[in-house]
C-alpha cells in the first residue's frame, strides 16, 4: 500500500513536460530591488484593514454584514471535534480522504473570525479561542492523501517530522491572519492564547519551511518539476512569514526563499501561459502565482513588479482563453468543466497586467456572482482583498470574454468559436501535448464542441478523488481512459500515459471562415495499437457546421478499430448514416457514411457525486470502422438541426 501511495504522489502531480528555461525572472527582480532593503518590517505597512478599523466593518453592505453574522451564529456551538486517528487511516485502508475530518472545523473558524469582524461586539470571540485552541492541539493540519511526505509509516502524521503541504498551507494562512486580528481580544482574555498560537504557527509552518528544501512541491531540489501545489503553498507560507516573523534578517531570507521556490514554478511554465491543470485548476496556479505577485509588490511598497513581462501576462490571460460561456470552461484532464472563477482575482491581475479583456472578464464574474449582496468566499486575506474592492468592481465595465479564437502552441491546445463577441453557434476547443500532463488523462486529439454556449460533445471530467486517483491503478478508473474521450480506440487499443507517449505535428489556422486543429495522435499508442499514423483534424466552419476527419495508416488490421464520442445529449439513430443529439435548447445532427461506420449507443447513469455537478447522465457513441484497411479516412459532421 504505501508503494501505491507514493506512487499516487508521482503520478498526481506529474512533470509539467516543458522544456524548463532557467528565467528566474523573480529573483532577478529581487536583486534588482534589493529585496532585503525594500521589505517592510511590519504587516501593518500593507494597509489591510484591522479589527479596530470599525469604520471599514460598518459600513460594509448590509446584505453581506447580516450573512457573516447569520453564519457566525450558526457556529456559536460548534464542537470542534478531534480529527481521529481513523480518520487519517481510512485513505490507507478504503481510499477516502475524509476531506470532511479538515473542512468543516476551517469552515467554522472563518464563519466566526469574518462573524466578529462584521459585528464586532465580541460576541464570538471565545469560539475563535476555542478554534485557535483546537488547531493547536492538533498534531497535524494537513490532509491524510499527503502524509507520504514524511519518512514514517503513511497513515498517521508523525509529530516528530512536521510536513507541509496543501492543508498545512491552508490552516497555517487563515490562523495567521486570525492570530494577526485578534491577538490583542486573545491577550485580554489570557496571556497565553495568542502566544500559544504563534509558537504553533512557527514550530508545524514557518520553521519547516526555513529548514527543508526537500518539499517536491518548493522544487528547490531539483528532483521533480511543480504544479499548481507551488504558488498555492508558497502564498499561504508568503503570507505567515510577513505576518508573524519578528526577526527581520530571517523574514528577509524566508520572502528570498519563497521568491526562488515561486521560480521554479515560472521557470517550468510554457512561454504562452497555459496551463495543463486546466481552468479550474488556473484557481490555483496563476492565481495564486498572482496573489504572491500582488504581495510582494504589497510589502515591498510598490517596488516588487514583475506584471510587464510576457510570460506573467500570458499566464493571465489564459484564463479567459479558455472560457467557453458562463459557466462552462475548456476542462481537460482533471477540471471542472464549470467553475465561478476568482472573481476580484481576475480583475486585479488583468489590470495589473494592462489587460482590460481580463479585467472586464472579472467584473463579468462579479456579476454574475451577485457581487456586493452576498459575502464572498476564501481565506480570510481573500476574503478581506474582495472586500476591499468591492465598490470598485461593481463599477468597472464587465464584458464577457468571448474571442474569436486561441492558439497555445507550447500546450497545443486551441478553440475557435462560430463568432467573436457572440456564445450563440458553435465553440470548440481541442488539444495536442503528452500524456504525462499534470492531473493527466490519455486524451490527445480529444475535443468539447458547445453549442449556444451549452455542452455537445463533452470531456468527462473527473470523478471524486480516492487514493485510487493518484495511485498506479489510476489509468483503471474509465474517464482517464482514452476510449472515454472524443478519440479512436486502434486495433483495439487504447492511449498508454506516460511522457513517451506524445501527439505530434500539431498545428492551428484560423480565419474569418474557418479554423482548423490537427494532430497526429499515433505515438499516443503502444506499438499494440500497430498504427504508422493517425491524423486527427477537426474542421470548424463558421457559422456551418463542424467537421471530424481521421486519415490513417496502419501496420496491419488486428481488429477493427473504433471511434468514440461522449456527450451528454440524449442521442437517437434516426437512419443510416445519421444521429440525433438532443441537448439543453438545441438539437444536433450527426452524419457519417453508414457504408464505413457502424454506431453503438451506451447511455451511462451517473452516480458519482462529483461527476453529477455537471452531468446527470453520460452517452458514448461508438463507431466500429467498417471492412477496415491498413489505410483509410473517416468523416463526422456535426450541424445544427433548423
Amino acid at each position: 500500500m504505501r508503494n501505491l501511495v507514493v506512487f499516487m504522489v508521482l503520478i498526481s502531480f506529474s512533470l509539467h513536460g516543458f522544456a524548463t528555461e532557467k528565467r528566474d525572472l523573480l529573483q532577478k527582480e529581487a536583486t534588482k530591488i534589493d529585496l532585503a532593503a525594500s521589505l517592510v518590517k511590519n504587516f501593518s505597512e500593507l494597509n489591510f484593514p484591522t479589527y479596530k478599523d470599525r469604520s471599514f466593518w460598518n459600513n460594509l453592505p448590509a446584505e453581506i454584514r447580516n450573512e457573516y453574522i447569520s453564519d457566525a451564529e450558526e457556529a456559536l456551538d460548534y464542537n470542534w471535534p478531534v480529527v481521529k486517528a481513523t480518520d487519517y487511516l481510512e485513505i490507507i485502508r478504503s481510499g477516502d480522504r475524509r476531506q470532511g475530518a479538515y473542512s468543516a472545523p476551517q469552515k467554522a473558524l472563518l464563519a466566526l473570525v469574518m462573524g466578529e469582524l462584521a459585528e464586532g461586539k465580541g460576541r464570538f470571540t471565545d469560539q475563535i479561542v476555542n478554534g485557535v485552541w483546537y488547531y493547536s492541539e492538533q498534531t497535524w493540519w494537513g490532509w491524510s492523501a499527503h502524509l507520504t511526505a514524511q519518512k514514517a509509516p503513511t497513515g498517521l502524521p508523525d509529530v516528530d517530522e512536521p510536513v507541509i503541504d496543501l492543508g498545512v498551507g491552508e490552516i497555517t494562512n487563515i490562523l495567521s491572519w486570525t492570530w494577526l486580528l485578534f491577538k490583542d481580544e486573545f491577550n485580554k482574555i489570557h496571556p497565553l492564547i495568542a502566544k500559544r498560537l504563534k509558537n504553533e504557527i512557527m514550530k508545524k509552518a514557518v520553521i519547516p519551511y526555513y529548514e527543508r528544501n526537500d518539499f517536491w512541491w518548493q522544487g528547490l531540489d531539483g528532483s521533480r518539476s511543480v504544479n499548481n501545489w507551488n504558488p498555492w503553498t508558497n502564498h499561504n507560507m508568503l503570507t505567515a512569514i510577513l505576518i508573524m516573523e519578528d526577526d527581520q534578517a530571517k523574514k528577509i531570507k524566508g520572502v528570498e526563499k519563497v521568491v526562488r521556490s515561486l521560480d521554479a514554478f515560472t521557470n517550468d511554465y510554457p512561454a504562452d501561459g497555459g496551463c495543463d491543470e486546466g481552468p479550474s485548476y488556473w484557481g490555483r496556479a496563476g492565481a495564486s502565482l498572482y496573489q504572491c505577485l500582488d504581495l510582494l509588490k504589497r510589502a515591498t511598497n510598490g517596488k516588487f513588479d514583475v506584471f510587464d513581462n510576457s510570460l506573467i501576462q500570458n499566464m493571465g490571460s489564459y484564463v479567459y482563453k479558455a472560457y467557453i460561456s458562463y459557466p462552462y470552461f475548456t476542462n481537460f484532464a482533471d477540471a471542472d468543466a464549470t467553475t465561478g472563477g476568482r472573481a476580484q482575482i481576475i480583475y486585479s491581475y488583468g489590470k495589473d497586467i494592462g489587460d482590460p479583456i481580463m479585467q472586464g472578464f472579472g467584473a463579468f464574474l462579479a456579476k454574475k456572482q451577485d457581487w456586493g449582496t452576498r459575502a464572498p468566499g476564501g481565506k480570510v486575506d481573500e476574503q478581506i482583498m474582495q472586500l476591499m474592492f468591492l465598490k470598485e468592481i461593481a463599477n468597472a465595465k464587465a464584458e464577457e470574454p468571448l474571442i474569436s479564437d486561441f492558439w497555445l502552441p507550447d500546450l497545443q491546445v486551441a478553440g475557435a468559436r462560430d463568432q467573436q463577441g457572440s456564445s450563440n453557434g458553435f465553440f470548440f476547443a481541442a488539444k495536442g501535448g503528452h500524456n504525462n500532463e499534470s492531473h493527466n488523462h490519455n486524451d490527445l486529439g480529444t475535443c468539447v464542441l458547445y453549442y449556444n454556449g451549452k455542452p455537445c460533445l463533452v470531456d468527462i471530467g473527473r470523478e471524486t478523488y480516492t487514493a485510487k486517483t493518484f495511485s498506479s491503478h489510476r489509468y483503471e478508473i474509465w474517464t482517464m481512459q482514452s476510449q472515454y474521450h472524443n478519440l479512436p480506440k486502434i486495433n483495439g487499443v487504447d492511449q498508454k500515459e506516460g511522457r513517451n507517449f506524445v501527439a505530434t505535428n500539431s498545428a492551428f489556422k484560423a480565419d474569418t471562415k474557418k479554423a482548423v486543429f490537427s494532430t497526429d495522435i499515433s505515438k499516443a499508442y503502444p506499438e499494440s495499437a500497430q498504427v504508422n499514423k493517425w491524423i486527427r483534424s477537426y474542421t470548424l466552419e463558421r457559422r456551418k457546421r463542424f467537421l471530424i476527419n481521421d486519415s490513417y495508416d496502419l501496420k496491419n488490421v488486428v481488429e477493427p478499430s473504433t471511434l468514440n464520442f461522449v456527450t451528454c445529449c440524449k442521442v437517437t439513430e434516426v437512419g443510416p448514416g445519421k444521429l440525433k443529439l438532443e441537448g439543453d435548447g438545441f438539437t444536433m445532427n450527426m452524419a457519417y457514411n453508414p457504408k464505413v461506420l457502424s454506431p453503438k449507443i451506451e447511455f451511462n447513469e451517473i452516480t458519482d457525486s462529483g461527476l453529477k455537478r455537471y452531468w446527470s447522465s453520460i452517452t458514448r457513441i461508438v463507431f466500429t470502422v467498417n471492412n477496415q484497411k491498413t489505410t483509410g479516412k473517416n468523416e463526422i459532421v456535426v450541424t445544427a438541426a433548423k
